[in-house]
């Protein structure tokens, strides 16, 4: 994040994520060589942060809350990925859970962004 510090931390916390979905899949491809899995955390891994971005210009609040609900389904999408490439063993224990409590912790957020957005 060359850029100056955002005020949301859901918007500052999915980037920081999307930045170590990107190294983890750079190391997956590299060092184990694995393109297929890699690839689907990438793709929802990253999304998470896209999502949240694209819902700063909503056009209007249903809007809002389907970006923000979409984003949600994305990471627990990604957490699934987390889960299937640990119990494969192409993802030691400290990373995933590093990286998995990172992923509940923006789940959480992104809850309760939804829930005091619909009140």
């Amino acid at each position: 994040m060359n850029s100056e510090k955002s005020k949301s931390p859901l918007r500052d916390k999915s980037y920081a994520f999307a930045i170590k979905i990107v190294k983890l899949c750079q190391s997956l491809v590299s060092e184990k060589k694995e393109f297929v899995l890699s690839k689907q955390v990438l793709r929802s891994g990253t999304s998470i942060g896209a999502l949240i971005r694209e819902s700063e210009f909503a056009a209007s609040k249903a809007d809002f809350i389907n970006k923000l609900t979409v984003s949600l389904k994305e990471a627990n999408e990604t957490e699934y990925w987390l889960i299937l490439l640990h119990d494969t063993d192409y993802l030691g224990k400290e990373e995933f859970i590093q990286l998995q409590f990172e992923c509940r912790e923006l789940i959480a957020m992104l809850v309760s962004s939804i829930k005091t957005s619909k009140s």
